[in-house]
C-alpha cells in the first residue's frame, strides 16, 4: 500500500510524488549499476521506498534533502553493526553511497524479506538490551539527542494546522521542557536506536528479528529507547499486558516503575502529535487522526481510540 502518495516540490523544485520520485530511482540505479525494472513502490512518505524485483535491494529516497549527514551515518551504522555481527538491516557492500541524485539523497539497502512482517515486542527488548550493551566507535561520530530541541523543530514547521493547535502544542511542548530538565535518569548514557519501536524490527526471511531505521542512532539515556513501548501498551492498547511483561522481562526494567515515566510519556506522545501534524495537508486520514490526537491531549481523554500510524 501507498501511503501519503502526494508531496509538494522538494530539492530541484521536483514533487516528491510517485512519478517525479520514479525518475530519481530510474537514476539512482543507474548510477549504482542496479536494474530498477519492475520495482515496487512500497511506501510515499517522509521518505519513498521501493523494492527492486531484480535483486532483494530496497532503495530509499529521502523527501528532506537535509537529511544527507543523518544517511551517512546510517549507512556507517549499518557497516559497524554488520562488523559486530549485531542483527540490524544491512547496506549492500562495495556501494557507495548515499548518493544524491536532483537533489534528494538516496540509499540502498539489503531486502528482509519479500514480504514485511514484523517481529515481537519481546524480541525487540531483547535486541535492544544487546544494542545497548554496545561500545560505539568515535568514528561513528554519534550526535547528543536534544529532545526538547527537536520537538521545537518539528512544531516550527507546522504550517498546516490551526493556530490555536500550534499555541497549545508549542505551550506544552514549554512546560515539559522544565519537567525534562528535572529527571533523573538511571539507566546509564550511550548509544540508542532512537526509534525503538514495533515498528522497526522485521521478521528476516531466515527467521530471526532485526532492527531497521537506523538513522536516528545517537548518545542518550537508553531510557528513551524504551519509553515506546510502554506508551503503546499502557496509554493506547497498542500492546497486550502479557506482550508488555515479555518487554520487561526480556530487557531486564520496568520503565512503568520509574519516576520519570509520565513526563517521558507525555515528551514522546507529543513528538508523534507533532510527526503527525506534518501530515495535515497530505491526507484527510492523517487531518482526522491529528484532530483527535490534539483534543485528546486537551481533555486527556480518548487515547484509547487512536490509530497507529
Amino acid at each position: 500500500m501507498i501511503s501519503g502518495s502526494s508531496g509538494g516540490p522538494v530539492g530541484g523544485g521536483m514533487e516528491f510524488t510517485a512519478e517525479g520520485v520514479a525518475v530519481v530511482l530510474r537514476e539512482a540505479c543507474e548510477a549504482a549499476g542496479l536494474d530498477a525494472t519492475g520495482a515496487e513502490l512500497l511506501r510515499l512518505g517522509s521518505n519513498a521506498v521501493y523494492r527492486l524485483a531484480s535483486l532483494p535491494i530496497i532503495v530509499r529516497i529521502a523527501r528532506d534533502p537535509a537529511v544527507l549527514p543523518e544517511m551517512e551515518r546510517a549507512v556507517a551504522v549499518a557497516r559497524w553493526l554488520e562488523t559486530v555481527d549485531f542483527p540490524a538491516t544491512r547496506v549492500p557492500a562495495d556501494m557507495a553511497q548515499p548518493i544524491v541524485v536532483r537533489g534528494l539523497v538516496v540509499t540502498f539497502w539489503e531486502s528482509v524479506q519479500e514480504r514485511e512482517e514484523y517481529a515481537t515486542v519481546g524480541e525487540l527488548a531483547g535486541l535492544l538490551r544487546r544494542l545497548h550493551w554496545l561500545e560505539e566507535p568515535e568514528s561513528l561520530g554519534l550526535p547528543y539527542f536534544d529532545p526538547m530541541a527537536k520537538l521545537s523543530a518539528s512544531l516550527d514547521g507546522l504550517d498546516a494546522v490551526s493556530e490555536g493547535d500550534r499555541s497549545f502544542l508549542e505551550e506544552r511542548t514549554a512546560r515539559l521542557g522544565k519537567e525534562y530538565d528535572r529527571l533523573d535518569f538511571v539507566l546509564p548514557y550511550g548509544m540508542i536506536h532512537g526509534d525503538a519501536s514495533i515498528g522497526n524490527i522485521l521478521r528476516h526471511r531466515d527467521g530471526h528479528a532485526v532492527l531497521i531505521d537506523l538513522d536516528g542512532f545517537a548518545l542518550a539515556p537508553r531510557e528513551w529507547d524504551l519509553i515506546q513501548t510502554p506508551l503503546f501498551y499502557d496509554r493506547y492498547g497498542w500492546h497486550t499486558v502479557a506482550e508488555y511483561t515479555d518487554f520487561v522481562h526480556r530487557y531486564g526494567f520496568d520503565l512503568m516503575n520509574w519516576p520519570g515515566y509520565e513526563t517521558l510519556a507525555d515528551l514522546r506522545e507529543l513528538m508523534m502529535v507533532a510527526w503527525l501534524g506534518h501530515q495535515v495537508g497530505v491526507s484527510e486520514r492523517s487531518a482526522a487522526e491529528f484532530a483527535r490526537r490534539v483534543r485528546s491531549l486537551r481533555t486527556g481523554e480518548g487515547r484509547k481510540e487512536w490509530g497507529p500510524f
